[in-house]
């Protein structure tokens, strides 16, 4: 494996216009408008794992967007390690904000990037982060140096909540079989304190409708008289919080687990730097769960948030209304034990009982997944320690983080599979927001160690 750094040095120009080119597909898989792109983009990943050297490749239909499989078998007796990717990105709405157009990728250097960073929609998430694996693979396929099967299933749905992916899931057990599954959604503490994802919160997203007179009416004429859908969904949200930022639903703390303070106190040890953290994001404050530190607010405690707010008039200039509707989409961040279905039931009851008689609330469910926590213990967290131990010369830390993946607690339920998730991105790398990034350092070592994973991983797994 020590040749990878000589491949990465001869071909990291290469490596980086192929990510180039794929990141100038506008895969948005969220706006049915980019349908042929998010298209065009599963047939440019089925052209990359071939050209790696996947003996057998193919772009697997679904009921929404397909799934590129592929797979490199040298020996049935071996170890099988499954890939898991997804090729769609977020909108990159607020456009005006993007400092380039978001799907012309651009290198700049950054104070945290010296090395530069392609700005893009979809450079960290998940677009660079998958394409490193494929890299890396086709490393150790040129070179004969593939020490075990590899498996590549990257899909197009993830960021709409993998709709698709539980029945293919089901239909494809066999096809996907495996010992582990390898994951680069996730990020890691900084470049000099590598860290491998140990927790993943869960997630119940939903939209709210709030109608109150059967048309938009003249501000003045009915204003005060009649329900205003936008002032009381406002009423409603922020009633979902008491003072001490406690989320008031019934029973949505119930099943929360709720760490030890041994346990606290070794999470506590992960490095963290709270003015770093408000400089970052140019806030004079914090703000959480009374009784918690930062990263436990975003890594621990269940959340919920407000993700998007609307109604009545927001063009140019005035227009005196009362809206007839008002609406807001919500997400909350869930911790082992709770449910997303039932948490989306106990909203759904509460928001429900707090509107007044005056208007009527939908509750609409969009997507969830379950919370997910790997043991530090296992043979596919040893093997990933050890491979940033070779490549960054530090042993990781261990991190809960704040995000989801509804598909790993997934993987476990039905392909009976443990996740491994080896991200490479920074916190400060914007996925979802404008200007998203990663470095080039970054995308670059994430190539270096993952092979070193492949050989951990079937080490260990022949002597457990």
């Amino acid at each position: 494996m020590e040749s990878i750094k000589d491949y990465i040095n001869t071909h990291k120009d290469r490596f980086i216009q192929e990510l180039i080119e794929l990141l100038k597909i506008p895969s948005i898989s969220a706006d049915p408008a980019y349908s042929e792109d998010v298209w065009q983009t599963a047939k440019a990943v089925e052209e990359s794992l071939v050209n790696a050297g996947c003996d057998h490749v193919e772009i697997c239909e679904t009921k929404g967007y397909p799934v590129v499989y592929a797979e490199k078998t040298i020996d049935t007796s071996l170890p099988t390690i499954l890939v898991y990717g997804h090729y769609d990105v977020q909108p990159p709405d607020p456009m005006d904000l993007w400092k380039s157009p978001p799907f012309e990728p651009v290198i700049k250097e950054t104070e945290l990037h010296p090395h530069g960073a392609i700005f893009a929609r979809g450079a960290c998430d998940d677009k660079g982060q998958f394409f490193m694996h494929v890299k890396a693979v086709e490393f150790m396929i040129k070179n004969d140096l593939l020490p075990c099967n590899v498996k590549f299933m990257i899909e197009g749905e993830e960021e709409v909540g993998s709709d698709s992916l539980a029945d293919f899931l089901e239909e494809h057990k066999e096809k996907l079989k495996n010992d582990i599954i390898l994951i680069s959604d996730t990020g890691m503490i900084a470049n000099d304190i590598p860290s491998i994802t140990t927790g993943l919160r869960g997630l119940s997203y939903v939209e709210v409708e709030v109608t109150g007179p059967n048309r938009d009416l003249h501000s003045g004429i009915y204003g005060g008289a009649v329900p205003n859908p936008i002032n009381i969904l406002g009423k409603m949200i922020a009633s979902l919080h008491d003072e001490n930022n406690h989320i008031t639903i019934p029973g949505f703390y119930e099943k929360v687990e709720e760490l030890s303070q041994d346990e606290r106190a070794e999470m506590a040890e992960a490095p963290f730097d709270l003015e770093a953290y408000k400089k970052a994001l140019d806030i004079g404050d914090v703000h959480g769960e009374k009784g918690f530190t930062t990263p436990e607010r975003y890594s621990i405690r269940p959340t919920l948030d407000v993700n998007g707010i609307w109604g009545g008039y927001i063009g140019k200039g005035a227009k005196t209304v009362i809206a007839s509707k008002a609406y807001a989409k919500i997400s909350m961040r869930l911790v082992p034990n709770q449910d997303p279905d039932e948490i989306t039931d106990l909203f759904a009851k509460h928001f429900e009982s707090i509107a007044p008689k005056g208007v009527k609330v939908k509750v609409m469910p969009h997507h969830g997944g379950l919370p997910y926590v790997t043991k530090t213990n296992s043979v596919g967290y040893q093997a990933a320690a050890k491979a940033y131990e070779t490549t960054f010369g530090k042993k990781p830390v261990p991190e809960r983080t704040g995000g989801s993946i509804p598909i790993v607690a997934l993987f476990e339920e039905v392909l009976g599979s443990k996740t491994i998730l080896m991200g490479f991105g920074l916190d400060s790398d914007a996925i979802h927001s404008p200007n998203e990034h990663f470095g080039v350092w970054n995308f670059l070592k994430g190539i270096e160690t993952i092979p070193y994973f492949y050989k951990y991983y079937t080490e260990l797994a022949k002597t457990s």
